[in-house]
């Protein structure tokens, strides 16, 4: 029955206008068509799971001498490749070669009507397009949702990462085992069916950016607002769900431990970050998100790890104050 009704909403979708701008901000496709990236967008065709789909990415060759490295720039949640734009530029002007995808279900990448989602699923996706593009082993650069993909990655790819750096990672605890209740797919469906550019503002100003908030913020509210109030709505709240539900049930948490490539955690120390937060008890609510410890206690966990805080920085550093991130980020992977 899930299957027939979306496939019906799909098909009114796809008879359907774009929708025009709506008071509150621009509306965008279903891939994010309409939405300006910072470099030429491609995508990266191929089958999973007995469907056709399609990885969108940016390749940025350096604009400064080349180092001979690859950067790979893994986005978040509630992010895009195109939110880590200013880094982007830092790593090419450092002579990286940049690989920035958005992977299967977010922003400029296939919506499956259904997929069974998981970091493994998304790992190996990543790495079918890295080999396309010749890439044998690379720098994983990781915000957020893509920590606990990155982590991923990298204990499934050890050999193919020289470095991983984790930007205030989730999944540096498990909130189903300090007490976070289950959501269902459909409960978090329909959570994010009520999604508003009003909600994202407040939100992000809260957790991304430590109460702060400067004009340039604007854009990335209009990015997930417009993606998600445009004539794909259905299908990418359907498609968040199940990430979500990807993200509650698949800790990495308790394999830090084994991971055996260097890591420099990066961490926004005023960052509260939890999933499920919101309808976690008043008790429980107290004990998620605080990153200024977690990171603390995570950097104890990875056999070869570096911590780098940010002290007064939420969850985006790389956002909120991208000149002092990326002096940072480029220092730390010129360290042998």
């Amino acid at each position: 029955m899930r299957s027939l009704w979306l496939s019906c909403a799909l098909a009114v979708a796809a008879a359907a206008p774009a929708l025009a701008a709506a008071p509150d901000g621009p509306s965008y496709g279903p891939q994010l068509e309409g939405f300006a990236y910072p470099y030429p967008l491609q995508h990266f065709a191929f089958e999973s799971q007995g469907k056709r789909l399609e990885m969108g990415f940016m390749d940025v060759p350096p604009a400064g001498p080349p180092n001979g490295r690859t950067a790979v720039v893994m986005h978040g949640k509630n992010f895009c490749a195109a939110t880590w734009e200013d880094t982007i530029k830092a790593l090419s002007a450092a002579g990286y070669r940049v690989i920035a995808p958005d992977q299967i279900g977010f922003c400029t990448s296939t919506k499956p009507e259904s997929y069974q989602y998981s970091f493994q699923q998304l790992a190996t996706n990543t790495r079918a397009l890295l080999e396309k593009l010749g890439v044998p082993r690379a720098t994983l650069i990781a915000h957020s949702t893509g920590g606990m993909l990155a982590t991923r990655y990298a204990l499934l790819y050890p050999a193919q990462v020289d470095r991983l750096v984790l930007v205030n990672p989730i999944g540096l605890e498990d909130w189903k085992a300090l007490g976070v209740p289950y959501r269902t797919v459909d409960q978090w469906f329909e959570r994010e069916l009520k999604l508003s550019a009003e909600g994202v503002r407040k939100y992000e100003q809260a957790t991304y950016y430590a109460g702060r908030w400067k004009p340039e913020f604007d854009r990335w509210v209009d990015m997930l607002a417009g993606l998600n109030r445009g004539p794909g709505h259905r299908l990418v709240a359907w498609n968040s769900a199940l990430i979500y539900d990807m993200i509650f049930t698949q800790p990495v948490y308790y394999e830090f431990k084994d991971l055996k490539v260097p890591t420099v955690l990066m961490i926004g120390d005023a960052d509260t970050t939890a999933i499920g937060s919101d309808i976690a008890p008043p008790a429980v609510k107290a004990k998620l998100g605080h990153y200024d410890v977690l990171g603390k206690d995570v950097a104890r966990l990875i056999p070869q790890a570096t911590l780098v805080d940010f002290p007064g920085l939420g969850h985006a550093p790389q956002m909120e104050e991208p000149a002092r991130f990326n002096d940072t980020l480029l220092k730390e992977l010129a360290k042998k």
